[in-house]
């Protein structure tokens, strides 16, 4: 009481409410970050697009602490396109398990749609051109990986026919090929829909144009 006037003392600085620390992130938790911010700029600018400058603002970060974690923008690139093909790769070829090799081709176009439709970001970064050169390669690299996986089967499948196996190498890539680059259409389209996509293409490659079904039907297990 100072004058018969009560102090209130709730507005005593020692009351007033605390800001919350920033929690500091680990050097894995700070390169994952990085690496998601990256990712979704290079998808959506590209890499000529993209500054560290910009990477860094989104991340709260000063621009020495991404290149400290990849040496620069050409770093944090190459490791966002290689994680990304390793993603792509490893799902066509684990998908690749039928016996039959009509519904190998269902598999392996169900495959490359799948990952487009899930990691669309991942598949728009694969298939720009980048002045960066990759100890992985390029998106036309990581067909040819995806087509020598086919190639073996075809290989066989050619043998059992009576037909050159030494001409397996050529329709697989024609085969990925085809696959891939109605992927990148359908990428941005999304028209018809994933089964249906699956479906024509598996139809155009086992019966060729002369014997196209008109409403071609997946074979397989999976039917979307």
């Amino acid at each position: 009481m100072m004058g018969g006037v009560a102090i209130d003392g709730s507005n005593s600085s020692s009351d007033k409410p605390r800001r919350g620390r920033r929690v500091r992130m680990t050097g894995a938790e700070r390169r994952q970050q990085l690496l998601d911010i990256g990712r979704t700029l290079f998808a959506e600018k590209g890499f000529e697009g993209t500054s560290v400058e910009e990477i860094a603002a989104k991340a709260g970060v000063s621009k020495p602490v991404v290149y400290e974690h990849f040496g620069g923008k050409e770093g944090l690139y190459a490791v966002v396109v290689d994680r990304e093909m390793r993603q792509l790769l490893d799902g066509v070829t684990g998908a690749l398990t039928a016996g039959h090799p009509r519904e190998l081709l269902e598999q392996a176009a169900f495959a490359l749609l799948d990952y487009i439709e899930s990691y669309t970001d991942g598949f728009r970064i694969l298939v720009r051109d980048s002045p960066v050169a990759q100890s992985t390669g390029t998106f036309a690299s990581l067909i040819s990986d995806i087509a020598t996986q086919v190639e073996d089967i075809l290989g066989l499948e050619f043998k059992a026919r009576g037909f050159d196996p030494k001409l397996a190498p050529l329709y697989a890539q024609a085969l990925v090929g085809m696959v891939a680059l109605t992927g990148q259409w359908w990428l941005d389209v999304r028209k018809p829909k994933k089964s249906e996509v699956a479906a024509h293409l598996v139809n155009l490659a086992w019966h060729g144009l002369d014997g196209l079904e008109s409403k071609p039907q997946l074979v397989g297990r999976r039917k979307n």
